[in-house]
């Protein structure tokens, strides 16, 4: 994104029912979000002009602008790989609005990730140079992240007992949530600690996200327009993304200091230089959370604690019901769904337009965090 910071909005938002078994194709939930969003950002189809997804997203874009009827598509960009770096889409979609080749982007993602096509199931076969620890038996996502994150949760004193006293705050937002696979289902840590062990010590079955069918979608669109039309605003203040040579998506055995997140506080230094702000101004915050270590550490790489911090705040229950730093207030995608992170920003959206199910009072400035890629919005 430019140095001419927050110059785009996302005007419009949409999703489908989150399910273990939707029944229907990817692209008709793919149509049904990007249709929903369309909608809320009260335009026409013909007023979308850019497609923008991931690499790793099925739905073809002139499949979609097919199903959608829309009349021009001027601009068609994917963001490399998925989770960690899902708000990259929102960097190219404010690239491509700053730049002039669009004025309306559509960004969508959909799959049938728990019912069809699942990925957590075990791949032996390398797809980079990257990937000799599969032939070592490292052969699923738990087991990969796992082994990574391990030396920061040792270096911070975290215990299995840390992260389900994280995972019972994180459901315990999702429980109040309607949209939530866990809706009305809160936990206690004795129900955590009693979950069985995935990955030993570190990962039991409730540190892990959900496995989700369904889609979501997001419109952004020129904020001199956005203004114009008379609805909420939610600015895109600042995004940013930061790829250290030597870093990789899933993963990173490569470095001297596997415990300080190098990549994630580029991203964080990034954002504050860009937008002005400091995380000291943030009210809400989303923080991809594929497995529960990930929270702890992007918490600290964003400044959203003092380095060595994190286990107190957790314990004292900061990021949970009535904290003073509120994430995952949808319960993330460990306890709403698993929608490659767009789902954790679709909730920044409803915080900053005050309609989320979980409220956080006065919020008007909301972080959305990946490892590898940020974003900041905020209400006007």
């Amino acid at each position: 994104m430019s140095a001419r910071a927050g110059q785009t909005a996302i005007t419009g938002i949409g999703q489908t029912a989150y399910t273990k078994d939707s029944g229907r194709t990817v692209m008709s939930q793919c149509v049904e979000a990007s249709a929903k969003a369309i909608a809320d950002a009260g335009l026409e189809r013909g007023d979308i002009d850019g497609l923008v997804s991931f690499t790793m997203d099925t739905n073809s874009d002139h499949d979609l602008q097919t199903a959608l009827a829309l009349p021009m598509v001027r601009w068609t960009a994917k963001a490399p790989f998925g989770g960690e770096g899902a708000y990259a889409t929102f960097q190219l979609a404010a690239a491509a609005i700053e730049s002039g080749q669009a004025n309306n982007v559509l960004i969508f993602r959909a799959f049938n990730e728990r019912s069809e096509s699942r990925f957590g199931q075990p791949t032996y076969n390398a797809g980079s140079m990257r990937d000799f620890h599969k032939s070592l038996g490292l052969v699923t996502p738990g087991q990969v992240y796992a082994m990574w994150h391990k030396p920061f949760l040792d270096a911070r004193g975290m215990t299995s007992e840390d992260l389900g006293e994280l995972v019972v705050q994180m459901r315990a937002w999702a429980a109040t949530n309607p949209d939530a696979w866990f809706y009305g289902r809160p936990i206690t840590l004795e129900d955590h600690q009693r979950s069985r062990w995935i990955v030993k010590p570190v990962l039991r079955l409730y540190d892990f996200c959900q496995e989700t069918d369904g889609g979501v979608a997001f419109v952004v669109s020129r904020l001199d327009t956005a203004r114009a039309s008379g609805r909420p605003v939610v600015r895109v203040l600042g995004v940013q993304q930061a790829w250290p040579l030597g870093e990789s998506m899933m993963y990173n055995y490569y470095k001297k200091n596997l415990v300080f997140p190098e990549d994630t506080v580029h991203v964080a230094n990034a954002l504050w230089e860009q937008t002005g702000l400091s995380p000291a101004e943030i009210d809400v915050s989303t923080i991809y959370d594929n497995f529960s270590p990930s929270i702890p550490i992007s918490y600290e790489g964003y400044g959203l604690c003092k380095p060595g911090e994190v286990r107190d705040a957790i314990r004292a229950g900061e990021l949970g019901p009535g904290g003073s730093t509120p994430v995952n207030t949808n319960g993330g995608l460990i306890g709403e769904a698993y929608l490659h992170g767009l789902n954790n920003a679709t909730e920044c959206v409803r915080q900053m337009r005050g309609t989320s199910p979980n409220q956080i009072e006065g919020a008007k400035v909301a972080l959305c965090a990946g490892r590898q890629c940020g974003m900041v919005l905020v209400r006007e």
